[in-house]
């Protein structure tokens, strides 16, 4: 499931602070500030989402990520691939290669850097 932009703010406050209150997680943004009314309102739509629950205290509500950043991402990197690389990580690193105008050395690093988290990947299991 895809986020709005809105929830992906409050989602990446979160996900940097473990939990918090709206009034915390407020305090993180940029001025002019969004009405904490309107951080509540996105934080109980990420709750019916899945993507957020808490924890009552009385009338105090500390709110923490259910999904974590790492998932996120990678439902959204496999969808992003799905969707306009026809499944294809070749295809998709390419695009990216080229958009970046990455240098052979580049590349090169790139595919060193990958082979050994292969690796590692692979020493754990």
């Amino acid at each position: 499931m895809q986020l709005t932009k809105a929830e992906e703010q409050v989602m990446q406050i979160l996900w940097d602070m473990k939990e918090g209150l709206v009034k915390d997680i407020r305090e993180k943004f940029e001025d002019p500030k969004p009405a904490r009314n309107t951080i509540s309102t996105v934080v109980r739509v990420l709750e019916k989402k899945g993507f957020v629950d808490h924890k009552a205290y009385s009338n105090i509500h500390i709110y923490y990520p259910l999904v974590s950043k790492n998932e996120y991402s990678k439902s959204q990197l496999f969808g992003l691939m799905e969707g306009y690389f026809n499944n294809s990580f070749p295809a998709m690193a390419s695009f990216f290669a080229k958009e970046k105008d990455l240098s052979i050395k580049e590349l090169d690093e790139l595919l060193d850097d990958t082979r050994k988290e292969l690796k590692r990947n692979k020493k754990k299991k």
